[in-house]
């Protein structure tokens, strides 16, 4: 059951927001005092076909998202915090409506510098991740029916780490700690999907993790960033690590339209053996509320 179907209409590429990188927060070094950013997405795609001789299937899809961040720094200390919002659905001709974007994360983290102008410092995490909505393996059931696989705070992960940083430059990020996840399933019909016992909503772990974060403008109104997270549990051998590796290259059209190609790749033993990827292209209006 543990498969993930990777085969969605290429049209349904445009309902996602840009707005999956920064999976790290970088406090930037010139900073005193507080700072705010706040920006919301917006995007949709229609197709309509009738008597069309190339065919086509109808479509129209939507999806909309928020990202708010705050910083703060004084001298050695500095503290950030973000939450990442997104959802999207598309209602494909003959397949109904399908959910195409789900998320709530929240992240803070703090961190101080063990000398004035170091490069090397601690860190302290606490961050949040689950979604709104249930979601399907569309088809995968016995009888061709939908399969839930997934709902709000089933799965949700919470995660507290510790640990030293390395800034080597204001483009990458180097970060290595103890850390420790607790999942939670409150539907127990997916406990096992998770790594939870049967029938229990509740695992913790107590493990290593590690991050490398990197941010350039490549060109002119071109943004590059990536972000590789790993978490290891103590209890277990190496192969099973949880990975997040995200990937977005943003292109910035004018003050509201941009463009962006998004790729992830996934490992949580716990739910697939197999590798989870996702790749969208997409173009959005993004409105700076702050």
């Amino acid at each position: 059951m543990k498969k993930i179907k990777l085969l969605i209409p290429a049209v349904l590429a445009y309902c996602f927001a840009p707005q999956l990188a920064a999976q790290t927060i970088v406090v930037p070094d010139t900073l005193n005092g507080w700072e705010r950013t706040w920006a919301a997405n917006i995007n949709g795609a229609q197709a309509s076909y009738d008597n069309w001789s190339e065919g086509g299937v109808n479509t129209l899809s939507g999806a909309a998202s928020t990202i708010f961040t705050t910083y703060y720094r004084e001298g050695r200390f500095s503290y950030g915090f973000r939450v990442n919002l997104r959802y999207g659905q598309a209602k494909v001709e003959d397949e109904g409506v399908r959910k195409t974007d789900d998320l709530i994360s929240i992240r803070n983290r703090f961190t101080y510098d063990l000398a004035e102008g170091s490069k090397v410092a601690t860190y302290g995490t606490i961050q949040f991740r689950t979604q709104f909505a249930e979601g399907f393996d569309y088809g995968a059931g016995p009888l061709g029916e939908d399969v839930l696989i997934s709902k709000f705070m089933a799965p949700g992960y919470l995660t507290e780490g510790i640990g030293l940083e390395y800034n080597a430059s204001p483009k990458l990020q180097f970060s290595a700690g103890l850390a420790l996840k607790q999942t939670f399933v409150t539907d127990t019909t997916l406990s096992t999907n998770y790594g939870v016992d049967a029938g229990e909503k509740f695992r913790s772990e107590g493990g290593f993790e590690t991050g490398i974060s990197f941010q350039d403008q490549v060109m002119e109104n071109i943004k590059f960033s990536s972000s590789l997270e790993t978490f290891t549990n103590l209890l277990e051998s190496f192969d099973r690590t949880d990975v997040i590796w995200s990937n977005e290259l943003t292109g910035q059209i004018n003050n509201f339209i941009n463009a962006s190609f998004q790729f992830e790749i996934r490992y949580d033993d716990d739910f697939s053996s197999e590798i989870q990827v996702k790749q969208v292209l997409s173009a959005g209006l993004t409105v700076n509320l702050y």
